[in-house]
């Protein structure tokens, strides 16, 4: 498909004059990628960023094609014959979801028609459609009819601001940056630290509290750090729980930390990035009672509500508090604008322009509806229950905790004798062989010092013959490393060797 005019520039723009270039180019487009996915039998390729760098460092940027199918051809061999796809029923690795239609037709009108919300006079409908959906999200949660929010590009953003606020609402009353503090659990995400530390605050301004077996923020050291930091004459500007940690999927218990803010007079932030399928869910609801008395929460609509990214919000119990990310511009959003009620979404934004995200979620409910969203979640939380007791029951593996939600944290142990001290070396090289293999995509991390291997099932196409087979995958890499190291074991130069 060659463009008819190669050297008029003009003959690239989207417009009337192009619209039929358009429709030719975005089929093609969506037919290339039907195609890659309907033929896709594994979730990677396996390649190794060796290969790929020289590839692409190759391409000579400086010499278009000026053809669109010559360009997707290129694009195959650099990212479409390699993309890690988390459509595939074994890709199983992080938070990110296969994505549902709807919000895919999204994409094709937003990104065409290319609103920024920002301002009204750029977005018109569009932040209107926005308000209504953060209005409808406030709902779900619990919060009243001053709740207000904002859509932000992801978790990290969400936290960020909701921190931020609270920063802004402890220096209303004076306190000093260096005596600010942040208590979270130590299972909370690393993006809280992350926005402690862009906030202006010291790196002793995250107080961790520790968890308990399940892995939840533990009342009782909660209240030890809220009366410690009272007695040290500091101001804990906010308590950030967690519905739906990375890690484990465990939901802190919201009603009691609710209580013991609510006492204190500290800001209590809730990060359900992960957990807020919950709230479309008809049989888990329950799970984030609580949420409601918080002041702000962070949902992430690209991970539970099968959402492309980026697609999240941060929503507030009392609106005035987003007064403190306001600031008015003369070209752009001028005081007299919201004397005049006129509808300007940076007054409330950390970000000027602003993709229309919140356009998939719109056609995803007026579609699908949110009960069928809800489904889709209740649907991998039931298979990571079923996947928790075909690990409690397998022999080759120890698993950490019982998942609330869909997420679970486990090890392959070696048999005892010689090969059990490589358990860590084997549980890091099985992940890595699977991955390198491309016949599935599992994740890892650390719990108490030992390496461990973790499962994050977010596609309802999944099933347990998926998992098993996972599994005897994982098993047998790990069990081929210890065989070929035990025999040396205990020499440390070949112990920890994937470290």
């Amino acid at each position: 498909m060659t463009h008819p005019r190669a050297g008029d520039a003009r003959s690239y723009l989207f417009n009337d004059h192009t619209v039929e270039g358009y429709r030719r180019a975005v089929a093609a487009g969506s037919a290339r990628v039907a195609g890659r996915v309907g033929r896709t039998d594994r979730p990677f390729s396996g390649a190794a960023p060796a290969r790929l760098a020289p590839e692409i460092a190759a391409i000579d940027l400086e010499r278009p094609l000026h053809d669109h199918a010559a360009a997707l051809d290129e694009l195959e061999g650099v990212y479409l014959r390699d993309a890690v796809y988390f459509h595939h029923p074994r890709y199983l690795a992080h938070l990110n979801c296969p994505v549902v239609i709807p919000a895919l037709l999204g994409e094709v009108v937003l990104s065409a028609v290319n609103s920024s919300l920002d301002t009204w006079d750029q977005s018109a409908g569009g932040t209107l459609i926005e308000r209504r959906l953060v209005e409808w999200t406030a709902g779900r949660i619990g919060f009243g009819p001053a709740a207000d929010g904002v859509f932000t590009s992801g978790g990290t953003q969400s936290n960020l601001q909701a921190l931020f606020l609270a920063r802004e609402e402890a220096r209303a009353t004076g306190t000093p940056l260096s005596r600010l503090r942040v208590i979270t659990s130590e299972a909370g995400h690393f993006s809280v630290r992350k926005a402690a530390a862009l906030l202006g605050l010291g790196p002793e301004a995250v107080v961790a509290v520790e968890t308990d077996a399940e892995r939840r923020m533990r009342l009782d050291g909660l209240a030890r750090e809220l009366d410690r930091c009272r007695r040290a004459g500091l101001t804990v500007m906010a308590v950030a729980a967690t519905a739906g940690t990375t890690d484990f999927g465990s939901i802190d218990p919201l009603p009691e930390i609710a209580r013991l803010c609510a006492a204190a007079g500290v800001w209590l932030h809730v990060d359900a990035a992960y957990g807020c399928g919950l709230l479309v869910s008809r049989r888990r609801r329950h799970l984030l009672d609580g949420i409601e008395r918080a002041d702000s929460v962070t949902v992430d609509f690209h991970k539970s509500f099968f959402q492309p990214v980026s697609s999240s919000a941060l929503l507030v119990r009392d609106g005035a508090a987003l007064r403190h990310a306001a600031h008015h511009a003369d070209y752009l959003n001028p005081l007299r604008m919201a004397e005049r009620g006129i509808p300007n979404q940076v007054d409330k934004s950390l970000q000027t322009t602003r993709r229309f995200d919140a356009l998939k979620l719109w056609l995803t409910l007026r579609v699908m509806g949110a009960d069928a969203v809800g489904e889709l979640f209740d649907q991998v939380v039931d298979l990571a229950a079923e996947a928790h007791a075909m690990l409690a029951a397998d022999p080759r593996f120890e698993v950490v905790t019982r998942p609330p939600l869909s997420t679970l944290v486990f090890r392959y142990l070696p048999p005892e004798g010689p090969g059990r001290e490589l358990a860590d070396d084997a549980n890091l090289y099985a992940r890595e062989a699977l991955a390198a293999s491309g016949e599935a995509v599992v994740a890892g991390t650390t719990v108490d010092g030992r390496h461990h291997l973790k499962l994050t099932l977010l596609n309802p196409e999944t099933t347990r013959d998926d998992i098993a087979y996972v599994l005897d995958l994982l098993a047998g890499h790990a069990q081929r490393h210890v065989d070929d190291l035990a025999p040396l074991a205990g020499h440390p130069e070949v112990t920890h060797v994937h470290s």
